[in-house]
C-alpha cells in the first residue's frame, strides 16, 4: 500500500493510538518489529498515519501489545476501516487542512462540549455573522474565497441535524454575546438565532454572565469532541497560532475539568435562554 501524501488528523490519531499501545508494551520500534514481524519502516509509517492499517492488523497488534480493552480495540478497528470520503474532502484544494480536520472531528463525535469567550460558536453562527467575522479577520480575502469559507462553516452546522443520539453543549461568556462584529441588526438576529437553536433537544446553550464571582477561565476557546470511548476523546484548543488537537490522557483530564468548572459557573439552560433573549431586546 503506497504512503499517503496527505494525512488527516483522524488518520494521525489512529496511528498515535497504535504507538501508545506499542510503547506501553514494547518501548522501541525495533522490539515491536521483532515481536510482530512487521518491518520497522512500515510500523513507523502506520504510527504516523502515513499508511492504512487493516482491521486484522489492528486486532493482531492489540493482541501482541496485550490490550484487553475490547471496546477500545473495536473503536480503533472502526477508524481503520473507514473508506468513505466525507463532504469536507471536496474542499481539500481550497481551504487549509485545519478546517477539514475540524469538520471531520465534529462529524465523528458522539457529543460536543465547548466554551467560547470571544466569539459565538461556529455551529451557532448566522450567515451574516460568519461573513462579518471572516471579512474582518482575514485582510484582503478575495470574495470567492470568502464565499467558500462561509459555505463551509454553514455546511458544518448540519452535524446538529444528525438523526442518531447526539448532544452539543455550548457555554458562551457574556463578552462573546455582546461583541458586535457587524451592526445592531446583525447582532440582534444572531442572538435570536442562538435562542432558537437552544430550543432544540440536542443543543444546550449556557451563559457565563459578567457578574459571576471568581470566574478565572477566560482564555482560549476549547472544544471537546467525545469519541466512541473516553480514551478517544479529543480536545481542540483554539489559539492565536491556529487550532491544536490534544489527546494525551493528562491533557484530556485537564480540559474536562476546565469544562466542568465553566459549566458550574454558567447559568442553567432556561436562565441562559432568557438572558440571551433580554440581550437581544436591548441591542
Amino acid at each position: 500500500m503506497p504512503a499517503r501524501s496527505i494525512t488527516t488528523a483522524r488518520q494521525e490519531r489512529l496511528g498515535a493510538e497504535l504507538r501508545k499501545l506499542r510503547e506501553r508494551a514494547l518501548p522501541t520500534i525495533r522490539e515491536a518489529s521483532e515481536a510482530t514481524g512487521i518491518a520497522q519502516t512500515k510500523m513507523s509509517m502506520m504510527e504516523t498515519g502515513r499508511v492504512g492499517v487493516s482491521a486484522e492488523r489492528v486486532r493482531y497488534l492489540a493482541g501482541e501489545y496485550a490490550c484487553d480493552d475490547a471496546a477500545f480495540v473495536d473503536a480503533l478497528v472502526s477508524m481503520a476501516t473507514e473508506r468513505s470520503r466525507g463532504w469536507w474532502e471536496g474542499y481539500r484544494q481550497t481551504l487549509p487542512p485545519g478546517f477539514l480536520d475540524l469538520a471531520e472531528l465534529e462529524h465523528h463525535a458522539g457529543y460536543l462540549r465547548s466554551f467560547e469567550s470571544v466569539h459565538i460558536p461556529g455551529l451557532l453562527q448566522t450567515e451574516e455573522q460568519v461573513r462579518a467575522i471572516y471579512g474582518a479577520s482575514v485582510s484582503g480575502l478575495p470574495e470567492e474565497q470568502l464565499d467558500t469559507r462561509v459555505r463551509f462553516r454553514l455546511r458544518r452546522q448540519a452535524v446538529l441535524d444528525r438523526a442518531e443520539p447526539f448532544h452539543c453543549t455550548v457555554v458562551i461568556h457574556e463578552a462573546a454575546l455582546r461583541l458586535r462584529v457587524a451592526d445592531r441588526k446583525v447582532a440582534r438576529r444572531q442572538l435570536l438565532h442562538i435562542v432558537e437553536q437552544s430550543e432544540r433537544p440536542q443543543v444546550v446553550v449556557r451563559v457565563v454572565p459578567f457578574d459571576v464571582d471568581g470566574f478565572t477561565r477566560i482564555g482560549n476557546p476549547m472544544l471537546l469532541a467525545g469519541g466512541p470511548v473516553p480514551r478517544l476523546d479529543t480536545v481542540l484548543l483554539d489559539t492565536a497560532y491556529g487550532g491544536t488537537f490534544m489527546d494525551a490522557e493528562a491533557q484530556l483530564g485537564r480540559y474536562r475539568r476546565v469544562l466542568d468548572d465553566v459549566e458550574r459557573a454558567a447559568l442553567g439552560p432556561v436562565e441562559s435562554r432568557d438572558f440571551i433573549h433580554r440581550l437581544a431586546q436591548r441591542v
